[in-house]
């Protein structure tokens, strides 16, 4: 694990931490952390926020599943292709105000699409949101990692479990709003922007004048790290397995033949996995095995996952059982890829390198979720999850053929 005792300096990108900082506890935080973190869980309450109301939404706006699909779809591109410009914005407003830019955005899309009154509007809608998003969440971890008193390992373990809390809590808040109205986690969401603003403009420190003074990132810098050849292949281990992702995400709510309230019960009991194991069990997994074979095992369990429901489509018991155990699969990957990535080209900044691996992550999750819907109606409900494993497969093929690109991400954990 990167976090232990080697008696080195630990190079990251951006500089080097030595291991003292390293070993504190996680939870030995300045209150800015803290603020930052509550933050992220609001922001990717959004992501899971719509499960349990894709099916109402469907109903209540006369739309096609696929056409609800690109809710996802519309909120994933934006997110792409804005992560190309969050390095250039934030090396002008600072990590604070890209921070406070995407919560204000985030906050006025959401509460824009709750009072839409057609599918197209609300797409388009969510787009706007992603754009929120990914100024948000592209600074966010190097916010954390930045102001933390911990290494960069136990950082992003804390970054990962306010992700997890996230994507838990909102689809729990999706189905209690949205068993009254599904314009309701729209509001919810809006509301809560506010708090994270008000925390945010408050407990994060003021930059420094230096910080002023430093270097404008470029527009090309997120393509010129990908010239890095561990950060591109990480990026598309990541494309491919987004694809498994984003199936599961906004296609499975479909095949449960839930109400809103229980298919947020089913994506809680999936997000509170997925944040147990990105905290409690991805570091042992890193620290026993190393990060490339324990990302290998996890994506490889998630795409049998992903087959058996494309074989049992049909019983939705197994649909169930099948979304709440892929959190398990998913939290640990998380961790282990988003370590890897921060340590991937230690010469190229942190959201730089964050920018440029989130693109090529987010454009899978753009088409999956779209091409899922589709397939079910040109095929059958069962093709949108074989083929989501199969791609998962993919990646697992990929990382393992490019692993001496790479290997040097398990040499600097000791491995």
């Amino acid at each position: 694990m990167a976090s232990r005792s080697t008696g080195k300096a630990a190079t990251i990108p951006g500089g080097t931490l030595p291991n003292t900082a390293q070993s504190s506890s996680m939870w030995n935080q300045p209150i800015a952390v803290w603020a930052v973190a509550f933050a992220s869980i609001i922001a990717f309450m959004g992501l899971g926020l719509v499960d349990p109301i894709l099916p109402a939404i469907a109903h209540k706006l006369n739309a096609s599943h696929s056409d609800v699909t690109l809710l996802f779809t519309s909120y994933n591109t934006v997110m792409a292709v804005a992560m190309l410009i969050t390095g250039a914005i934030s090396s002008r407003l600072g990590m604070k105000g890209t921070l406070l830019s995407g919560i204000v955005i985030i906050a006025v899309f959401s509460a824009l699409g709750g009072n839409s009154n057609g599918i197209w509007e609300l797409v388009w809608l969510r787009g706007g949101w992603g754009l929120g998003n990914a100024l948000f969440v592209a600074t966010a971890l190097s916010a954390i990692v930045s102001l933390s008193r911990t290494g960069v390992a136990q950082s992003i373990i804390l970054f990962e479990t306010a992700v997890g809390l996230g994507i838990s809590v909102g689809p729990l808040l999706g189905g209690e709003l949205g068993s009254i109205s599904w314009r309701g986690p729209f509001f919810g969401v809006a509301c809560l922007m506010v708090l994270a603003f008000i925390l945010v403009l408050f407990m994060m420190p003021k930059p420094a004048p230096s910080a002023v003074k430093a270097k404008k990132t470029s527009l090309l810098d997120p393509f010129r790290a990908l010239k890095h050849r561990a950060l591109l292949v990480f990026g598309i281990t990541a494309f491919l397995y987004n694809f498994g992702f984003f199936t599961l995400l906004a296609y499975s709510p479909f095949e449960m033949g839930l109400t809103e309230r229980g298919l947020g019960f089913v994506f809680l009991g999936w997000g509170i996995l997925l944040a147990l194991t990105s905290v409690f069990m991805a570091p042992r997994l890193q620290k026993r095995y190393g990060t490339v074979t324990s990302m290998a095992v996890q994506l490889a369990l998630f795409a049998v996952t992903l087959i058996v429901m494309g074989i049992w489509t049909d019983t939705n018991e197994v649909i169930i059982a099948a979304v709440i155990i892929a959190g398990a699969f998913l939290g640990n990957n998380n961790t282990l890829i988003t370590t890897a990535v921060m340590n991937a080209a230690p010469s190229v900044e942190r959201s730089t390198a964050s920018a440029a691996y989130s693109f090529l992550r987010f454009v899978g999750g753009a088409i999956a979720p779209y091409l899922a819907g589709k397939l079910a109606e040109w095929f059958n409900p069962h093709v949108p999850f074989i083929v989501g494993g199969i791609f998962v497969l993919l990646s697992v093929l990929y990382v393992l053929a490019n692993r001496q690109h790479v290997k040097h991400v398990d040499l600097a954990a000791g491995h």
